[in-house]
């Protein structure tokens, strides 16, 4: 697709108007500090705004810094991080914390190579950093702003793949301020994807997020949630402690199964140890 230099303004004019009256403001916004933007970044991956909003004040305050966060018990993580889910991104963030302290001197480096050399860090979440903490600018493509190139530029298509997408990104893009632009296109999204069908769903990459309760990952959470409240159980213990944290779904016959798998996966995940009938937080 070949866009006009008018074309491009008037787009460029749009977002950024609706972006002068109806932006939102958040406090990972009013931050350019680099390890805080990588926080935001990583907390905000397949998780609301609100839910990030009512933990970001205290894992702040907690872990100010790479240093801190890499210091920290997994236990002590795991417990601030309680509510965010996907607790894989928790362990993530503190082995990323690890390696920005040890190889980087603390400080989060801007190169995209470097970046993305970081635990839990993919080109998105690379090139989101850069862009918001460095104001450097990239092809930074997510759910809001799938939502609105697709809306705009791809009305009547399914199925489009982000490679189709990324051109239209880089051309529209504002090399000068990109901190602004993607804040602008991500608010004008959301605000699309609230008034019209959501037109993320035309998009090749577009999953649809399975509910928590009764899933797989619940149980991987109940597990987590009780060894970092409770200390080391005995199998047996953790088992009766999983299942009244989880309650009914803990009733049907498969639950002994999903215990077991969720244990394997956590300990190969790092998050646990597994020895004489014993099973513990790994930190």
């Amino acid at each position: 697709m070949i866009l006009t230099p008018f074309e491009i303004a008037e787009f460029r004019a749009g977002v950024l108007r609706h972006y002068r009256e109806e932006g939102r403001d958040f406090p990972w916004r009013r931050t350019r500090d680099p390890w805080l933007v990588l926080c935001s970044e990583i907390m905000l991956q397949q998780t609301r705004t609100e839910t990030v909003l009512a933990k970001w004040d205290g894992w702040t305050a907690a872990y100010p810094a790479p240093s801190d966060l890499a210091a920290s018990p997994l236990s002590e993580v795991l417990s601030a991080w309680k509510g965010l889910g996907y607790n894989r991104r928790a362990l993530a963030l503190r082995n990323a914390a690890a390696r920005i302290a040890s190889d980087f001197g603390g400080i989060v480096p801007n190169a995209e190579s470097e970046l993305r050399s970081l635990p839990g860090v993919g080109p998105y979440t690379a090139r989101a950093v850069r862009a918001f903490a460095f104001g450097l600018p990239g092809i930074v493509l997510e759910t809001n702003i799938r939502a609105l190139y697709l809306f705009y530029f791809f009305p009547d298509r399914e199925a489009v793949r982000d490679r189709d997408l990324e051109p239209l990104v880089e051309l529209t893009l504002d090399l000068e301020d990109p901190r602004t632009w993607y804040y602008a296109l991500m608010d004008y999204g959301a605000a699309l994807k609230k008034r019209e069908p959501n037109p993320g769903r035309r998009s090749a990459s577009y999953v649809r997020q399975s509910p928590f309760e009764g899933s797989h990952r619940q149980v991987r959470s109940a597990v987590l949630h009780v060894l970092a409240t409770r200390g080391a159980l005995g199998e047996a213990d953790l088992r009766e402690a999983a299942a009244e944290e989880i309650g009914p779904y803990a009733r049907d016959s498969a639950f002994d199964v999903r215990l077991g798998r969720a244990k394997t996966e956590l300990a190969a995940e790092g998050f646990l140890e597994i020895e004489g009938g014993f099973v513990r937080l790994k930190d």
